[in-house]
């Protein structure tokens, strides 16, 4: 009796490749014509094979009718060029303090080097990547960021000066609506514009949330250097309401520098957002993984229903 023999390995591959897309259709679908905020950053950023990929990520997502708009950091850039520049740099809260020699370097990096680069790989994978800062058509108006500090000995609350480190006020969205109606896919720089003109460095994180309430975005994507919002036993939570995230950093579960990204979620979804995503970027497709396939990769904030 002859013995047959299974798919030869090429064959399986290719099997395995149409199931994947044919399981991606119905996301693909359900989310054909919505807008998604990606808050590009870390790793993912560092790294350029991952850069590449994540390029890649994002062309594909357009490609399927859905409109990415991409906000980049660059706090490690911004060190480097202040470093070789030999100008110091000073940090309260994890802030950047930005004086005007300051603000000039971060402008530069930001809204110069990085966002070229972002654009050159977006247009290198087949997209149409076209660069904005928040300068560009006012499309982000900020003010000076007010942070306070109570002294443990007199317990007086001092208000502290970070210099051009600014808040959003408004986000225009007219300028990114219109590229949606394109094939462009919109890179923005995290700078920000003041009544007088004047620059403001604006935390990328909330820069992207900003933007997602403003456009009424379906998503806020945020990749990170973690796997996601953590329990006490180190296990990540697949999903989270609004209600059950204030729980968690309230009883000390979510701590640290999770809690900024938690609460740029929390308020992007307070603003009209479905859901905002925290996620890996370390992992290679981590985008396409959470948008198409069933169970995601990351921790998911919802509105608390």
């Amino acid at each position: 009796m002859m013995k047959t023999s299974g798919p030869k390995p090429l064959e399986a591959h290719l099997q395995d490749t149409a199931k994947v897309l044919s399981e991606a259709l119905p996301y693909m679908r359900r989310f054909a014509g919505q807008t998604m905020v990606i808050k590009y950053g870390g790793h993912a950023m560092g790294d350029e094979h991952l850069a590449n990929e994540f390029a890649r990520d994002v062309v594909l997502i357009k490609q399927v009718g859905i409109n990415p708009i991409v906000v980049h950091g660059g706090g490690p850039q911004i060190g480097a060029m202040l470093e070789r520049l030999k100008i110091k740099s000073e940090f309260i809260d994890g802030l950047r303090v930005t004086d005007q020699a300051t603000v000039e370097v971060v402008e530069m990096v930001l809204a110069g080097s990085i966002n070229k680069q972002v654009v050159t790989a977006i247009n290198g994978a087949g997209g149409t990547g076209i660069g904005l800062s928040g300068k560009d058509g006012r499309l982000i108006e900020a003010r000076k960021l007010r942070r306070s500090v109570r002294d443990p000995g007199s317990n007086i609350e001092k208000l502290l000066d970070l210099g051009f480190v600014g808040e959003p006020t408004r986000v225009n969205p007219e300028i990114l609506r219109t590229l949606q109606n394109s094939n462009i896919i919109p890179v923005v720089a995290p700078v920000g514009v003041g009544d007088h003109g004047e620059t403001y460095n604006i935390n990328a994180d909330t820069a992207a949330g900003a933007i997602a309430a403003a456009m009424g975005a379906s998503k806020l994507l945020m990749l990170t250097d973690v796997a996601g919002v953590l329990n006490k036993e180190k296990h990540l939570i697949p999903t989270l309401t609004t209600k059950e995230a204030l729980v968690l950093m309230g009883d000390g579960t979510i701590s640290g520098g999770m809690i900024p990204k938690l609460e740029t979620c929390l308020d992007a979804v307070r603003g009209g957002v479905q859901a905002a995503h925290i996620l890996d970027g370390r992992i290679p497709h981590v985008l396409l993984l959470e948008l198409f396939t069933a169970h995601g990769v990351g921790t998911m904030i919802e509105k608390t229903h």
